[in-house]
């Protein structure tokens, strides 16, 4: 079915295109959801919650492609699971170590699945996680991600430094190799 009608009538309250919607974005907004939660329940929750905010606001939407719908629902989710982050008080920086980054080979994930990356990536303490995927699954840089978190520059980058240092350092005990660092 086309998108652009379904807005509109999701937009009216339409339970109909409200679930068509739903059943078309929920499962990837819940992998989003599941890269900042570590619990599915919690994930799940933070879903909902997101596309009842989704529906609640849609009349203000105007449609310009899907691409943009998707980037809004997904903006939607990633700012309610760093909002439950927030409430639960369980979003807290590791103290400031310097952390080197070592470089990779360029096939050195080529061994590994997709869902083994996203298991490595959910190990990861909950600042390091929150801000490794608003770097680098987001997009967001360091200013922005300060921002949203209220955290300084500085230890956007840090967190940043010791979450790629900690997935190597996982990547390292699979028995995925490195490339020696080079120095100058």
């Amino acid at each position: 079915m086309e998108i652009a009608p379904l807005i509109k009538d999701a937009a009216k309250g339409n339970a109909a295109a409200q679930k068509c919607l739903f059943d078309r974005y929920a499962d990837p907004m819940m992998a989003v959801c599941c890269r900042y939660l570590k619990s599915r329940e919690d994930a799940e929750e933070r879903l909902l919650d997101g596309f009842v905010k989704f529906f609640r606001h849609l009349g203000g939407f105007t449609y310009q492609g899907e691409a943009a719908l998707y980037s809004w629902i997904k903006t939607i989710m990633v700012r309610e699971c760093l909002m439950f982050l927030r409430k639960k008080n369980v979003f807290t920086m590791l103290a400031e170590t310097a952390a080197d980054d070592l470089p990779m080979e360029a096939d050195a994930l080529a061994s590994l699945s997709a869902e083994e990356i996203f298991h490595m990536i959910i190990q990861l303490p909950v600042g390091y996680r929150t801000v490794f995927n608003l770097h680098v699954m987001e997009g967001l840089d360091h200013r922005e991600i300060a921002g949203e978190l209220g955290i300084a520059e500085g230890t956007s980058k840090s967190q940043l430094s010791k979450a790629r240092a900690l997935l190597q350092k996982m990547l390292l005990q699979k028995g995925i190799s490195y490339g020696q660092r080079k120095t100058q």
